[in-house]
């Protein structure tokens, strides 16, 4: 990922101080993940047991302690030097060494009784350490307590996310022109982890080829199912490019549909651009459900849609908000996730169309953009 600049970074612990105060928290205590890449410009494995911390503490804006601007983290004595290294910006160490109590260490900087806000990728072992350490403190977890502050993104966050879309969508206009019936599903999900890769993405997250009745699982694994004539294929794919992600379903035909088949499809396409067309000033992140939910019960599908329309994108491919029913966080400008409703017939074929969205940007200031072009209408492959 290329790096943000480094007062980027220091703008986002602000705004994350000044947002924790206004919730009333004492700080907000980020771990290896999403979370840290995002303050720090660090991308720290989440994989390793040992403790690392960014702290940040609550400060109303305009406020700048230490740890805000200025970096405070808690780190391994043998990671020191990579943190340091890794990320933007400067930044003051509290190392500590093996046999040493991380959880003390951390302690230094927290207080017993206070209200903090951690990482959601926390490992459950550091929060219960914390815990135990830091007798009647609160924890919550980051996306409940600073809800915005990571689904908001700045143009500079869009426009990678549209470079993205364009790699994935750049990946769908070839995958298109290659043979489909005799191959193996796993077959198609090579090609399309290549083709990803050759336009744009470092990391490939999945590639999903579902045929025939496997497309009745939204989330099948592509196996060896030699797809044949006839076949409805859902293909769902998406990685990161330069640290932020895509994500885009299209669902194609091996050979002539049949009516029901283009009926069904016909039902999501028009689903999915009703929920695109829900995002409208006032909008909550449920009525984008709602609204995509309507078109498919409307036309008898109802109970074959079995998942939420939609989910946050960024430095993950899924994270908050999600476009889901009881979710009634606001839309707001600069808000990016996904719109992908779908039905699935048991033993029979699956439909799902999905497109990556930004909320109120220049280009669309009474709704959402699309960052996903390519043609949503059913293709016919060979």
């Amino acid at each position: 990922m290329t790096p943000f600049a480094p007062h980027v970074y220091a703008d986002r612990r602000r705004r994350a101080a000044a947002q924790a105060a206004a919730a009333g928290l004492d700080g907000v205590v980020v771990t290896p993940g999403p979370d840290l890449t995002y303050f720090l410009g660090y991308p720290a494995s989440t994989a390793g047991e040992r403790f690392t911390l960014l702290y940040v503490p609550a400060a109303p804006t305009g406020a700048e302690p230490d740890g805000v601007a200025q970096a405070l983290a808690v780190v391994p004595r043998l990671e020191e030097h990579d943190l340091r290294q890794g990320a933007v910006g400067p930044v003051e160490t509290l190392a500590w060494t093996d046999g040493e109590d991380e959880h003390a260490a951390a302690a230094r900087l927290l207080h017993p009784g206070g209200r903090y806000a951690i990482s959601d990728s926390a490992w459950a072992l550091h929060v219960l350490g914390l815990q135990r350490t830091l007798p009647g403190t609160v924890w919550t977890p980051f996306t409940r307590a600073l809800p915005l502050l990571r689904a908001v993104k700045s143009p500079e966050e869009v426009a990678r996310l549209a470079a993205a879309g364009a790699g994935a969508d750049a990946a769908f206009a070839e995958i298109v022109r290659r043979p489909f019936a005799g191959r193996r599903e796993r077959d198609i999900a090579t090609d399309l982890d290549a083709l990803l890769r050759e336009h744009g993405h470092e990391q490939v997250d999945f590639t999903l080829v579902c045929a025939g009745s496997n497309g009745a699982d939204p989330h099948h694994e592509a196996d060896d199912t030699v797809i044949r004539e006839g076949d409805m294929v859902v293909l769902d794919f998406g990685g990161l490019a330069d640290g932020y992600g895509s994500d885009t379903t299209r669902t194609v035909h091996v050979g002539e549909p049949t009516a029901v088949e283009r009926e069904a499809h016909d039902v999501v396409r028009a689903a999915q651009r009703a929920g695109v067309e829900a995002v409208r000033p006032g909008a909550t992140c449920q009525d984008v459900d709602r609204a995509a939910r309507r078109v498919i019960e409307d036309a008898g599908y109802g109970e074959h849609f079995i998942h939420r329309t939609g989910h946050g994108i960024g430095l993950t491919t899924h994270e908050p908000p999600y476009m889901v029913e009881g979710e009634t966080t606001p839309i707001a400008a600069g808000m990016c996730f996904s719109v992908e409703p779908g039905v699935y017939l048991p033993d029979r074929f699956g439909v799902r169309v999905e497109d990556i969205v930004v909320a109120f940007d220049e280009a669309e200031p009474e709704g959402a953009r699309r960052l996903n072009v390519s043609p949503r209408e059913l293709q016919i492959v060979g």
